[in-house]
């Protein structure tokens, strides 16, 4: 089955790694009793105010990372249209780790966690990350024509 380049093995993936990410969100909230955000956790390794955690912050970034690149590795990595321009791959990791530290998190905390418990906060971020991430496409496509 197949609608427009996408196919059920594509729905399928993303289902799987909802899923995942869900279930590693939950399990953090319930062992450690905090929020997964990703950039929050990256942030106190980097800024060092997460010293007393940084097995576990290590080991959790060590995930992320470390399963998308086991699956290329296995020759299971579905097709991406991420543009070919290195500068702007660049610019686009800058502008997303400012935004984070501005929104005082990330997808995985305002999206998967906050949405989770009706947090107004991360139900606001979350939309406004969505509306960002589509007009940035839209500018970067359709005026500037770089994407």
């Amino acid at each position: 089955m197949v609608i427009e380049g996408w196919t059920l093995a594509d729905g399928l993936r993303g289902l799987a790694g909802g899923l995942m990410i869900g279930a590693a969100a939950s399990a953090y909230l319930l062992v450690n009793g905090r929020i997964m955000g990703a950039s929050g956790i990256l942030g106190g390794l980097l800024d060092g105010s997460g010293r007393a955690t940084a097995s576990e912050r290590l080991a959790l970034i060590a995930g992320l990372v470390g399963a998308p690149a086991l699956v290329a590795l296995a020759g299971h990595a579905p097709p991406t249209h991420l543009t070919g321009t290195l500068a702007i791959v660049i610019v686009a990791g800058l502008l997303v780790g400012l935004g984070t530290r501005l929104a005082n998190g990330c997808t995985s905390g305002h999206g998967v966690c906050g949405i989770s418990r009706l947090s107004v906060r991360g139900i606001v971020a979350t939309l406004l990350y969505l509306l960002s991430g589509a007009v940035t496409m839209f500018v970067a496509r359709h005026v500037w024509g770089i994407i």
